[in-house]
């Protein structure tokens, strides 16, 4: 089954939202559609991103997924911005 991952670019928090609970939230939020591979917090150019990777058959379930987790993340945080990508190989390619 292909690899896919959706990347979230954080801004600011809610009022009342712990900082702890922002990448369980995403993984669970992920693992209630599909298996989950790993979830992990990165720091870019002064950026925090969480990235959640995942299985899924085909490009559109990808896209649902991503898109369920961006929603969710997004009622704690502020999410500036999103991108689902897919694994060929070694890389990852943005969904079309």
């Amino acid at each position: 089954m292909p690899s896919y991952r959706v990347t979230m670019a954080l801004g600011a928090l809610h009022r009342g939202v712990d900082p702890a609970d922002v990448l369980p939230t995403a993984v669970d939020t992920a693992r209630a559609l599909t298996a989950v591979e790993a979830g992990t917090v990165e720091i870019r150019r002064g950026q925090a991103l969480v990235v959640v990777r995942f299985e899924a058959p085909d490009d559109q379930e990808a896209s649902d997924v991503g898109r369920a987790v961006v929603r969710r993340i997004d009622e704690l945080v502020v999410v500036e911005s999103s991108r689902t990508t897919r694994r060929y190989g070694a890389r990852w390619y943005p969904l079309r």
